[in-house]
């Protein structure tokens, strides 16, 4: 059977994915969340025009002076009366501009004795250049953010600002972690020699938890033994989303498939040519969602990368669920590329990127002192020093 790509792969992945059910939560609460629906502004920004730098109000007819000093509009605290012709009023960064006055002398252009003004600098050019005009931000009613756009820390200030405080997000998902293998150790400091620390389990979860907010349940490590499996998969009868690491390949003791299908799901793939991690499971049983893992650490973390994040960002409502590449400079000559496609740990310095020696899937050493992957396409030719390359950057989820 034909390998599939990683395009057709993703998208038959992203294809299962029903974005979840909206619910409304307090912008406190919606860090790392995506709009379940477009944002309209319910207040225009700023409400009035506003003074832009710290200095004194007046009408630019008055030009060049002087002017009489009547009284002051600091943030807060507005100026009650009128700026009328020769009148000038002290104004504070963000304060309301005063009736009747249409430009703002920053205080470093002008001289104050008791309260006659002077000109002792240059006029703003143009005249309302320190004014921030009402609206000039967004007005009321304008769409600000659209459907799917995650919320980070500027877009939850806007949402306050814009006049909101709930916003429509799609429920958090709920995912269970099963961690199996003969081979793991629950205790990292007590391994015997055919013994692992099981480190997958606390890898997925961590990776799951800095990319969106979700509910998680680890389970492991589990025994190679159906009835081990059965147990742990008892567990996930109310998980939007299943996560297995161990066990997808094609040994012996790989028997997530059998498990799998004697819990009632069905697979909807198996294989994918890329490089590491072609042993991926796909399933789904009703509305659940089973993303079968390698075990390998690296092949792991890097499928987890391609498909279990832009899964969990398509249930929680993400515009662009996929995780996006930039583009950078080889710091050294690549081999050509082999029959699948490859992501190689690599470290980016801002311009160029460099390959780690140690490739193999097993080497978290060298996955731990990565900053990107970068994407070689299946049987790329070789590439001198210097040429631009595709990277992925893993210490965001692949959000540039």
């Amino acid at each position: 059977m034909a390998l599939l790509s990683l395009d057709e792969a993703q998208a038959r992945l992203l294809a299962l994915a029903r974005p979840l059910p909206i619910e409304r939560v307090a912008i406190a609460d919606a860090l790392g969340r995506y709009l379940a629906e477009p944002l309209r502004a319910r207040r225009t920004q700023p409400p009035a025009d506003l003074s832009a730098m710290d200095g004194y109000a007046m009408r630019a007819a008055d030009l060049p002076g002087p002017w009489r000093v009547i009284g002051e509009s600091a943030c807060g605290h507005p100026f009650a009366g009128t700026c009328n012709a020769g009148e000038a009023v002290r104004i504070a960064t963000g304060a309301l501009l005063p009736a009747g006055a249409d430009m703002v002398l920053m205080q470093e252009d002008a001289a104050r004795e008791g309260a006659t003004l002077s000109l002792t600098g240059t006029p703003p050019d143009p005249l309302g250049k320190h004014i921030r005009c009402k609206g000039m931000d967004f007005a009321e009613g304008a769409q600000l953010l659209g459907h799917g756009t995650r919320l980070g820390p500027a877009q939850m200030a806007l949402v306050l600002g814009a006049g909101h405080s709930h916003v429509a997000v799609r429920r958090a998902p709920r995912v269970v972690i099963i961690d199996s293998g003969d081979e793991l150790s629950s205790d990292p400091g007590n391994c015997a020699v055919h013994q692992i620390p099981a480190s997958n389990g606390v890898m997925l979860e961590a990776l799951v938890r800095q990319t969106l907010p979700c509910t998680v349940l680890r389970i492991g490590p589990v025994a190679d033994r159906m009835e081990a499996l059965a147990a742990a998969l008892s567990q996930c009868e109310h998980a939007d989303v299943v996560v297995t690491s161990g066990g997808a390949s094609v040994g012996d003791h790989d028997l997530i498939r059998p498990a799998l299908a004697a819990w009632g799901a069905e697979i909807d793939f198996w294989k994918v040519a890329v490089k590491p991690g072609k042993p991926i499971i796909v399933a789904t049983r009703g509305e659940q969602i089973v993303v079968g893992l390698p075990g390998n650490p690296v092949s792991s973390h890097v499928t987890a990368f391609l498909f279990l994040l832009p899964l969990l960002r398509a249930l929680a409502g993400a515009a662009a669920p996929l995780p996006r590449s930039v583009e950078a400079i080889s710091g050294e000559d690549l081999p050509p590329g082999g029959p699948r496609r490859e992501f190689v740990r690599a470290v980016w310095d801002g311009r160029q990127v460099t390959a780690r020696r140690n490739q193999d899937s097993g080497a978290l050493g060298t996955l731990a002192a990565s900053t990107v992957l970068i994407d070689r396409p299946a049987e790329a030719p070789a590439a001198p020093a210097g040429t631009p390359v595709p990277i992925y950057l893993l210490e965001n989820g692949g959000i540039a």
